[in-house]
């Protein structure tokens, strides 16, 4: 008994941080789209958007709240994966699990890695360059990061892996964005479909608006 109700409070944390993670998503990608404005407006922007963002005290706790939801998320994930196979004693002797749930949600814990091996990679080349590196300045004197973003979508192989990664984003968000509202209690069929239904909208909108990003950005630098 004690052992379930861990694990339920354990998913609540889990839903709860990853909706915080999905409002997130839009916001960053509703920033990410002035890189597509033309270069003079957008490299402005980008710039102004960026020094804000991180001379803001209010934006700075925002993000420290952040990053420990990414690390919760992550942690509690991989300890909820671990009880429930504790819990099953054994594996399938026979893989039958198609008639109970779909590949994405089998799959979680490995689209999860994915995501968090390419955050991982993401943070490195952008936040702690802009944070912690010696990037140039622009001509208001805020800190380059359009153009530390632009010079990475010059190569293919990066954009590549991007889009790859902000495909398993979707996956995740299209299993995770249901599954959150169905741990929080919202669970009555009338409105779990509509739910579902939104969650699709919403994990092609920001799998397309990220991915096609980069695309962009590297064509137009062809």
């Amino acid at each position: 008994m004690a052992l379930t109700q861990t694990t339920l409070i354990k998913k609540i944390f889990m839903a709860l941080t990853g909706l915080f993670l999905a409002f997130f998503l839009l916001i960053h990608l509703l920033g990410n789209l002035q890189l597509l404005l033309p270069e003079a407006t957008g490299h402005s922007q980008f710039n102004a958007y960026s020094h804000f963002l991180s001379g803001n005290l209010l934006i700075k706790i925002v993000s420290y709240v952040l990053y420990t939801a990414i690390l919760y998320h992550a942690v509690d994930a991989l300890l909820i994966t671990l009880e429930n196979r504790k819990a099953s004693g054994k594996a399938y002797k026979t893989d039958n699990r198609n008639e109970v749930s779909g590949w994405i949600s089998r799959n979680m814990g490995v689209l999860g890695t994915l995501i968090l091996i390419f955050l991982i990679i993401h943070f490195k080349d952008y936040w702690y360059v802009y944070k912690f590196g010696n990037p140039p300045l622009d001509a208001e004197g805020h800190k380059d990061l359009y153009l530390i973003v632009m010079t990475s979508f010059k190569e293919l192989w990066y954009v590549v892996l991007y889009v790859v990664a902000i495909l398993g984003v979707g996956l995740h968000l299209v299993h995770g964005v249901s599954s959150a509202f169905r741990t929080l209690g919202v669970y009555h069929e009338k409105y779990i479909r509509v739910i579902r239904y939104l969650g699709y909208i919403f994990s092609v909108l920001i799998t397309l608006g990220f991915a096609l990003i980069p695309v962009i950005v590297y064509l137009k630098q062809l």
